[in-house]
């Protein structure tokens, strides 16, 4: 028996249907539907040869029908229509997630701090995404004469927007073809494949809307971008006044001044693809206000496709043994209980206490 595009048409319609209300579902709801032309006998026979096929199934005695989890994969493979985000629903899930990261910022705050407290250095703690989030779907919403509404789903769940003011006049379905040309060329590439090859192959296959096309491009990859940044977090730069190393004031304030995110942007790269504890003794640190000092890190499991990394830095005479053990020893607690099921309780128990 073939799978027609009429039967397609109505499976769709039925498990449209039936995850709207959850109710067996007859071929009278189908018929009512407005897109939907055929007569009620014509409808029943799809049913029935739906159902003979595996798509449907008929639950009991009722004459509505379900689908089956074939209806349910076909669905999902071919048919299900795109939905597309609302404004609120993209702001809901920005605001979640900016939540999130506020409470990861706080938390790095205090393992800085505890962190220096332990080991009597100046000490850092940072947050970053496992790898480099992608764009996973584009979409172009016209909002009106002489704007656009670039929506981004990115492969770590995130969704970003941006209102672009047109530099030409274009169609809904200008923007429709380009969207269709982004998600079959640029969904997950890094911000460092967005060549200018690249964007010169796909102003090409754009059509009347290819100005926006390096529009998008830009934003897309600063966006990526962003999303690699890492939260870091810097503790007890005094400290290092307390050893002789640091006497000299100058010296001092050199390296206290290189402390910061700037100065330590290049540690999540050294420790990416390691595992255990690194250390940088003296030369071997890329920076040139560190080449007089010692690093020392490790990384720890924040989860949500995240990492945490923390580590301090001080004088080649430090004491390497108890700064390894006492940074090792943090890793694995803060690990452990990053994977404990949050409780809220406690969690507005501490913030009252703060």
């Amino acid at each position: 028996m073939e799978l027609t595009e009429r039967k397609k048409k109505v499976l769709r319609s039925v498990v449209d249907l039936y995850i709207r209300t959850a109710e067996p579902v007859g071929s009278k709801a189908i018929t009512a539907l407005p897109d939907m032309q055929y007569s009620s006998a014509t409808i029943r026979n799809e049913m029935a040869d739906l159902t003979a096929m595996g798509y449907l199934e008929q639950p009991h005695t009722s004459a509505g029908r379900v689908p089956s989890a074939a209806g349910y994969r076909l669905y999902v493979d071919e048919l299900m229509a795109d939905y597309r985000l609302s404004m609120d629903e993209t702001k809901s899930i920005n605001v979640a997630i900016e939540e999130k990261m506020q409470k990861v910022d706080k938390m790095m705050e205090k393992v800085a701090k505890l962190v220096s407290q332990a080991t009597d250095l100046p000490a850092i703690s940072m947050a970053s995404r496992f790898g480099g989030a992608t764009v996973r779907r584009f979409e172009l919403i016209l909002a009106g004469k002489g704007s656009v509404i670039l929506v981004l789903m990115l492969s770590d769940e995130q969704v970003v927007n941006k209102l672009i003011k047109l530099p030409v006049n274009v169609a809904d379905s200008d923007l429709k073809i380009l969207s269709a040309v982004l998600n079959a060329t640029m969904t997950g590439l890094s911000a460092e494949e967005f060549t200018p090859e690249l964007l010169e192959r796909v102003m090409g296959s754009a059509g009347a809307a290819a100005s926006l096309v390096p529009i998008v491009m830009e934003f897309a990859s600063e966006t990526m971008r962003s999303q690699g940044n890492t939260n870091m977090a810097v503790a007890g730069q005094m400290r290092l006044l307390g050893h002789p190393e640091y006497r000299d004031v100058d010296k001092a304030q050199r390296l206290m001044s290189s402390l910061d995110e700037e100065g330590l942007s290049n540690l999540p790269a050294i420790m990416r693809g390691t595992n255990g504890t690194q250390v940088l003794v003296g030369p071997e640190n890329v920076a040139q206000e560190l080449k007089d000092t010692s690093v020392v890190m490790t990384k720890f499991d924040i989860g949500d496709g995240m990492q945490g990394m923390i580590g301090v830095v001080g004088p080649t005479r430090m004491d390497y043994a108890k700064v390894t053990a006492r940074l090792s020893y943090f890793a694995e607690s803060l690990s452990k209980m990053f994977a404990k099921p949050a409780n809220p309780q406690l969690e507005e128990a501490q913030e009252e206490n703060e």
